[in-house]
């Protein structure tokens, strides 16, 4: 029996041992020595030993292929290019064999391997580059940039190399980078010319061929321009053609890409910026802002050409299966996970990880893909993958062709240890699983956008030439079809890309299809004419025609639903997830939003918060999940209380995300958590929050440090600020200070001693009345609590009833004289008999009663407080039932209107009679008796 089991499958390995045995120093017993190597994991410190070894015995003696005798250090003189290519070569041919070995007997898994090759493929470029670059620099000094300073050629590894996931006979994929061509001008041989030189040099290097092989076959196609682009591209060069002329298929090989070696000429801190540089092209360009489905379409083409070329070779070879681009094979299993990636990257940074195993297991955890099928695809990747290997085992050839005959099958199942049935059922049922996930994730995204026809007519305004938006009436309305034909000849539809004319027909004719009203249609076209410069929203709504019915839905129930989705298109991304009517766990959510946002820094930086893209991404999540509810509530879903609760649930969120993140960034913080917390009045106050509800907000702090003022001041500032800026994601709430201690003139943060006394001492009445719809938000939870004692002492402080009442009704009066009605209509907010008057009556009972009636002093909303006052017997008990079913009339009827974008929550008034006149009836038993 042979000593190896690899040499019983291995026609590579046998050659390599044999070369081995008839060069190996005195001394140096191979068989032996391979052995011991075998018993341990393949790590680069390992590769790093072994390439010192064989360095320093072909530096001693350079004329010998492989010397009798090992010197104990370096000669004084560094290795020559040539002899680190020949150490490289004897290091990889080494390698092999201790990992097939490793492999075939179950000592190495598919991440050891994959790791091995992806380690020493770092290694061997840095080392080949380092060794080349002493050569250059000799000859021609340093390169430099066109500023003078010294620069570097970066070697960017793509695909499996970048991804960390080398298969054991991979070309290594890769592109030259440079900051800029130099200084035309400067003498001697040009920075461009320089690094065109060193870059040619290295793939010879790596691939020259002798008795142990190679180092790597290099191809470097995936450059810009291909074979007819330069070498070594720049970075200018490279901007301009990532935002010009790149091909959507490029951003999938951009994805995995990553710095393998560079010359380290330019020292750490230029290093440092070049690769911030290079991230902050490429980030941008694999990674959009919003989700991104024209990647779908992408997709389908790179697979429609794999596919073809697939099926010439399958005719070539009938019966056989390649592993890697036959369906059900390796490249779809990846096309699957970057096809997310690519999608949602961009907003998801989580999905941005070079490994497909990682990236399948996210997937899984977000529920994007079932868990069930994100963990089969990973167990078929392994298979397939550890089949590539065994096939290429066998000649160290780039193959990943499994024949069909059943000597064939029988050896590569020998070499993974499994049964020829046990290894041909499992592969079978692996691909099919891939085949169904893969298929169902194009079948999810029907190829409207490309194939989809409906009739039109052309419009009698539409421009020479022009691809009119529709042809056919979508419905007889003169408005509409005037619409159409502005559309049809705008310079926006005119310029647009020919698939995103054809997703704006689709669209309008499935409109018509769905028999949608004329008022549905004009929103939509408002909404068209939105995103038509981002087209990626467009494919969505064709792809997706469940999604797009859902849409026009909602833009035909309500016109503030309209103006959202048109302001905010980002939102539609969430048509997509499945969960758009399912209830949120704001906390769990707000968690991982915020973990999300500590990790964005500023690209090249570990330190530095990209403060812009945190806000942006804040409010994009605030966004969707508003439209979450928007959803649920046109659907009929939510009642207008649970709306409000849900809206001032998240509301809390958002502000306890931003404080913490404030708080973090802060240049005067002085302590882990802030003690500070922030109070929320008025409707988020009292969890009766509507859309685009203003914030009405306390900042409290209870902290002795002398430091405290200054930096909590800092932090209130920084927070009203940050919450209520506009940004190009829109803007989370208009905040509103004013209710702090001396309002305006105030400081804006108060200490809890200093808010107890202002309350105690110098407050006005309608301050008091304020503190009844108050709480606290989101902070230090030990001042809230602080604060809730605060504010029932304060509530339920013995009052002069009639005093009281008097200061009710003036306050009342005031706001009256402030709210003038000129119109017909009833004003459900500030009329006599309205919302407003409501709201006082409930103050009033929780000041004058609260002393005796513990009951009243919990924010438990106007409802729920009439009620028990009425229970209390403080105020007549159906009377008090029929007002609360009246504020919740009310708040239902404004509601709608503001839905429909009512600039005025006015009804008319024989709608309401009896409405206003029982809370006519309920203030004056409660405030005129």
């Amino acid at each position: 029996m042979n000593r190896f089991k690899s040499e019983q499958h291995s026609e590579f390995f046998r050659r390599s041992l044999s070369a081995w045995e008839r060069h190996a120093p005195e001394g140096w017993p191979v068989h032996e020595r391979l052995t011991a190597d075998i018993g341990h994991k393949l790590t680069v410190d390992r590769i790093n030993a072994w390439f010192d070894e064989i360095l320093r015995s072909i530096a001693a003696r350079p004329e010998s292929t492989w010397p009798k005798s090992a010197p104990n250090s370096m000669t004084s003189e560094p290795a020559s290019a040539a002899q680190v290519g020949q150490a490289l070569r004897r290091v990889r041919n080494w390698l092999m064999l201790c990992l097939i070995e490793r492999d075939l007997n179950g000592l190495a898994d598919l991440a050891e391997v994959c790791g091995a090759m992806t380690e020493f493929a770092e290694f061997a470029s840095q080392q080949a580059l380092t060794a080349l670059t002493h050569e250059f620099k000799a000859r021609h000094g340093v390169p430099l940039d066109s500023d003078g300073q010294p620069q570097d050629l970066m070697v960017i590894a793509m695909g499996k190399a970048g991804g960390g996931e080398l298969n054991v006979s991979s070309d290594l994929d890769v592109v030259f980078v440079a900051r800029d061509g130099g200084d035309p001008n400067a003498g001697g041989i040009s920075s461009a010319e320089f690094f065109h030189q060193l870059a040619r040099q290295w793939v010879a290097l790596m691939s020259n061929n002798d008795e142990f092989g190679f180092v790597f076959r290099v191809d470097t196609r995936l450059r810009p321009d291909g074979d007819s682009g330069p070498l070594v591209t720049t970075l200018p060069m490279l901007e301009h053609y990532f935002f010009g002329q790149a091909r959507e298929w490029e951003r999938f090989a951009w994805l995995k890409s990553r710095c393998i070696a560079s010359c380290r000429m330019a020292g750490e801190a230029l290093q440092a910026a070049d690769l911030a540089a290079l991230n902050s092209l490429v980030q941008p360009f694999v990674f959009r802002r919003y989700h991104d489905f024209n990647a779908f379409n992408a997709l389908r083409e790179l697979h429609g050409k794999i596919r073809h070329e697939v099926g010439k070779a399958d005719l070539r070879r009938e019966g056989s299966f390649d592993v890697k681009l036959g369906r059900g094979g390796i490249r779809e299993i990846e096309f699957i996970a970057q096809l997310f990636q690519i999608v949602r990257g961009g907003r998801d940074p989580d999905l941005r990880s070079r490994s497909t195993l990682s990236t399948l297991a996210t997937l899984g955890t977000r529920g994007l893909v079932g868990e069930s099928d994100a963990r089969q695809l990973a167990q078929a990747y392994e298979l397939l993958r550890r089949t590539e290997h065994a096939l290429q085992y066998r000649e160290d050839a780039q193959t990943h062709r499994l024949a069909a005959g059943a000597a064939e099958q029988q050896a590569i199942a020998q070499m993974l240890n499994m049964a020829p049935q046990q290894f041909a059922e499992s592969l079978a049922q692996a691909c099919q699983r891939v085949q169904q996930v893969f298929d169902g994730l194009l079948s999810d995204a029907p190829n409207g956008a490309t194939s989809s026809t409906t009739s039109s007519t052309t419009s009698s305004t539409a421009a020479a030439g022009s691809t009119p938006a529709t042809t056919a009436p979508v419905v007889q309305d003169p408005d509409v079809t005037n619409r159409i034909a502005a559309l049809n000849s705008s310079a926006r539809f005119q310029n647009a890309r020919r698939e995103t004319q054809q997703a704006v027909r689709t669209l309008l004719g499935r409109a018509a299809e769905l028999n949608t009203s004329a008022v549905g249609i004009t929103r939509l076209i408002d909404l068209i004419e939105a995103v038509i410069g981002r087209p990626a929203y467009l494919t969505l709504l064709s792809l997706y025609p469940k999604a797009f019915a859902r849409v026009l839905d909602m833009l035909t129930k309500a016109k503030w639903a309209a103006e959202y989705l048109t302001r905010h298109p980002i939102v539609l991304d969430e048509l997509l997830d499945g969960q758009l009517l399912e209830r949120i766990d704001y906390r769990a959510w707000g968690k991982a939003l915020a973990a999300q946002l500590a990790q964005m820094f500023i690209p090249g930086t570990t330190d530095q918060p990209d403060v812009e893209r945190q806000m942006d991404t804040l409010r994009e999540a605030h966004h969707a999940q508003e439209f979450h509810l928007l959803a649920q509530d046109l659907d009929g879903l939510l009642s207008v209380e649970r709306l409000s609760d849900h809206l001032s649930e998240l509301a809390d969120q958002v502000l306890s995300i931003a404080l913490e993140l404030l708080w973090s960034q802060s240049p005067l913080r002085f302590r882990e958590q802030p003690r500070f917390a922030i109070i929320a009045f008025g409707k988020l106050g009292g969890k009766e929050l509507g859309y685009a509800s203003d914030l009405d907000l306390v900042f409290l702090y209870d902290d002795d440090d002398e430091r405290a003022v200054e930096a909590y001041s800092r932090l209130a500032q920084r927070l009203s600020g940050w919450l209520s800026l506009r940004t190009a994601a829109g803007i989370l709430f208009e905040i509103d200070l004013r209710l702090r201690p001396n309002g305006n003139a105030g400081l804006l943060v108060t200490s809890v001693e200093g808010f107890r006394s202002y309350q105690q001492e110098s407050a006005w009445g309608w301050e008091h009345q304020a503190l009844t719809r108050a709480r606290f938000a989101a902070g230090d939870a030990s001042i809230g609590e602080r604060f809730e004692l605060i504010r029932q002492e304060i509530i339920s402080k013995p009052r002069d009833r009639p005093a009281l009442a008097a200061s009710v009704r003036e306050m009342r009066d005031k706001m009256l004289a402030g709210h003038p009605n000129r119109s017909e209509l009833f004003d459900l907010k500030h009329d006599r008999g309205g919302m407003v008057d409501i709201e006082f009556v409930v103050q009033f009972l929780v000041l004058a009663y609260s002393a005796q009636h513990p009951p009243l002093r919990a924010d438990a909303g106007n409802i729920a407080l009439l009620t028990r006052a009425g229970e209390l017997g403080l105020i007549d008990a159906p009377l008090a039932a029929q007002v609360g079913n009246v504020y919740r009339q009310y708040r239902q009827l404004q509601h709608g209107l503001r839905l429909n974008g009512a600039s005025y929550s006015r009804v008319p008034r024989e709608s309401v009679s009896e409405s206003v006149l029982a809370v006519l009836k309920l203030w004056r038993a409660t405030l005129e008796a």
